[in-house]
């Protein structure tokens, strides 16, 4: 039986940054497990790519990582600041072997993380991820197989351009033939991240009219009352020039959130009830499905039901929410947050792909963002708990008191939801139902009981 921690959470390895796990030395040994991983299924030599956001700590773990992996005999390709979709896929056009890439998302700069592709761009699946766990904590068998000198690893830069030349392509095979951007004004908030700018370029390169904000990385700004956890800015900037869309992406890319002409949100399930209406309209949504995780609203699956789209729901994370679309051959996924899997497209969420789709949606219906609105959005409370342990939510018998009682309150009314983030020392108590004023009262009651007893 293991007794070591767990190093994985819902998306890769996550913490600050220089403290344990996300220091130089976890970093060089999670290098060294991975390529022995890949090594070990063929003993053929091998290829490893690693990217990586704008964070300052990124030198530090892409340099140790490297190392890692160099010292089991597998080479390793540096690529520098690119979108975590677009490592995905130039691991799979550049036929590596796995992808590593070095980011935490829309989390402050002081926070970093290290997650993993295998070679079809898809992330790791749980059983190698243990396996990597294991050799972190019992190295020996790593040390037994270290290369010999003859047989290090070597590592070499990819050129900046050539990595964001290759994910210009891709991004814009997905733009149909004849959807151009021309006479579109759009506002990019790239988060000071990994698109600042490949963002930019690819949509210039369509025709639209280009304002980018949030594209001067210096290392510690990245999310900094920008991207998709800060629209405020975006929205503003949508109003006063009087562009027809705002996009705001996270650090790494992988996921969009939006601001129409108007300046309202339009999230990602406001995206998966849009374009998952017209794929099945046009015959284009595989099993006419589309897979959310529990933390989308209510409201998505009844405007779904109305077009006849079966809505089907996982765990939260876009892991969970790939592996569901994996098993069934669903071709559209996706969270409320803004990561939307077009699986025609991308192993992964991919922030400027939902973009570039959203765009041309807009384009081909000759309509404004505001009118490709289609699900009317159950009032929805999210309450963030700030916690010292994760305690099984079972253990807590006053929490479990009051679960239940919001539950009876709600039956036949609403959704509840109570859960730790798989990335942050968080409890998130999530509340659905018609009258706002209830369900946000229901929330703090629940999130006052976690404070009482783990806060």
């Amino acid at each position: 039986m293991n007794t070591h921690p767990k190093l994985f959470g819902t998306d890769g390895v996550r913490g600050v940054a220089n403290r344990e796990p996300i220091t130089s030395e976890t970093a060089l040994k999670l290098g060294r497990a991975l390529a022995y991983v890949f090594r070990h299924q063929s003993g053929r030599h091998r290829r490893i790519l690693i990217g990586k956001d704008t964070r300052l700590s990124g030198y530090m773990l892409e340099t140790a990582l490297a190392s890692g992996i160099c010292s089991m005999g597998v080479d390793v390709w540096l690529s520098g600041p690119l979108p975590t979709p677009g490592i995905a896929f130039l691991t799979r056009s550049m036929r590596a072997d796995a992808g590593v890439v070095i980011s935490a998302s829309h989390n402050p700069f002081q926070d970093n993380g290290i997650k993993f592709f295998s070679r079809d761009g898809f992330k790791l699946e749980d059983d190698t991820e243990r396996r990597i766990e294991e050799l972190v904590f019992d190295d020996g068998e790593l040390l037994m197989h270290r290369a010999e000198a003859h047989d290090i690893g070597k590592a070499a830069r990819i050129g900046s351009d050539d990595a964001v030349g290759r994910y210009l392509v891709f991004l814009k095979v997905c733009v149909p033939r004849a959807v151009t951007f021309d006479g579109l004004r759009v506002v990019i908030d790239c988060a000071n991240g990994a698109a600042y700018r490949v963002g930019p370029e690819v949509l210039e390169e369509l025709g639209a009219d280009v304002i980018a904000i949030a594209n001067d990385p210096d290392g510690t700004n990245i999310n900094r009352d920008c991207g998709a956890t800060h629209i405020e800015n975006l929205r503003r900037h949508v109003l006063e020039d009087r562009a027809h869309i705002g996009i705001a992406l996270d650090g790494d890319a992988d996921r969009a959130l939006f601001v129409d002409e108007k300046g309202e949100l339009f999230d990602g399930d406001d995206v998966m009830a849009a374009l998952g209406l017209k794929l099945s309209a046009e015959g284009r949504l595989q099993a006419n499905t589309v897979v959310a995780s529990v933390m989308s609203n209510f409201g998505l699956e009844l405007a779904l039901k109305g077009g006849g789209v079966r809505l089907v729901r996982t765990d939260v994370g876009d892991p969970a929410v790939a592996r569901e679309m994996r098993q069934h051959s669903y071709s559209l996924g996706g969270e409320q947050s803004g990561h939307v899997i077009f699986m025609d497209h991308s192993t992964t969420g991919d922030g400027l792909i939902t973009a570039l789709l959203v765009i041309s949606d807009m384009v081909e219906r000759g309509q404004p963002l505001s009118e490709l609105r289609v699900m009317r959005r159950v009032p929805q409370v999210l309450e963030n708990v700030r916690v010292s342990r994760r305690v099984p939510l079972g253990e807590l018998p006053e929490v479990q008191r009051m679960i239940a009682g919001a539950e009876a309150d709600l039956a036949g009314k609403g959704r509840l939801l109570v859960r730790y983030s798989g990335t942050e020392m968080l409890a998130r108590v999530m509340v659905e139902g018609e009258d706002e004023a209830r369900i946000a009262a229901l929330a703090r009651e629940i999130g006052a009981a976690i404070v009482r007893s783990i806060g």
